[in-house]
């Protein structure tokens, strides 16, 4: 009973119970966020996951920038029905390098998290410049200008170094030969091939749009079919079943 008296009295005085309601608030604060100071990393490290290789980097941020978040997501959920359609669940340390990270909140179009690998360079690119003519369906906007849009690699060492300032683990080495391993991306028979396979394991090397030069189309279909292959769930084993 003495409790609830004292209850009541903390109810009634509306100072009381704002000071009260503010302690707990804070204490729950504390006790959720400054074990995250101590902590080095809390994501797990998975086996394949690296930064972006230059051209993939530029793809992604074409994708970012004509909005392809707003209709496609890049997070499979540990659902049954996800996992068969699209594939492994997706890992947190997939989206590590990432910012701002794609995992979307709608689902227009399909899940994107899996699809390197599915489709065929050209089937991207007749996809992208008319996607009503690959999936009849589909309400997808057309993107086929940007196969006219050339892109000037200048910019993208000083991409690497801001990316560098957030987190991600771009070395001097990856940052000095960022101009020549975008260029080096779009041709498997160039010098600097072997060296942007050092840098960026798993890199897929080739002409995407089969034209001259490197298209903005090239550098988004580089990102598409590099999303969900750096990562060999055939040997993946979930930290807690280690």
């Amino acid at each position: 009973m003495a409790i609830l008296e004292k209850h009541k009295i903390l109810e009634k005085n509306a100072s009381l119970l704002l000071v009260f309601s503010f302690l707990v608030v804070t204490v729950g604060g504390l006790v959720e966020i400054a074990p995250l100071f101590y902590l080095e990393n809390t994501i797990e490290e998975v086996e394949g996951v690296r930064p972006y290789s230059p051209m993939e980097l530029e793809g992604r941020d074409i994708y970012v920038r004509e909005g392809c978040y707003v209709c496609h997501s890049q997070m499979i959920r540990p659902m049954r029905d996800e996992v068969e359609r699209y594939g492994h669940y997706s890992l947190a340390a997939e989206s590590m390098y990432d910012h701002p990270f794609q995992w979307g909140s709608k689902r227009t179009g399909p899940d994107l998290a899996r699809v390197g690998g599915r489709y065929s360079d050209d089937w991207h690119v007749q996809h992208l410049r008319d996607p009503q003519a690959m999936v009849p369906e589909s309400i997808m906007p057309k993107y086929g200008f940007l196969e006219n849009r050339m892109i000037d690699p200048t910019h993208i060492a000083d991409k690497l170094r801001v990316h560098r300032m957030v987190g991600v683990p771009y070395t001097d080495e990856m940052i000095e030969n960022a101009v020549a391993d975008f260029n080096a991306q779009i041709d498997p028979f160039s010098d600097g091939a072997d060296g942007l396979l050092e840098r960026y394991p798993g890199a897929q090397v080739r002409n995407f749009d089969g034209k001259p030069g490197i298209s903005e189309m090239d550098a988004l279909v580089a990102y598409l079919q590099m999303l969900g292959t750096l990562v060999d769930f055939s040997t993946f084993e979930p930290h807690a079943s280690r």
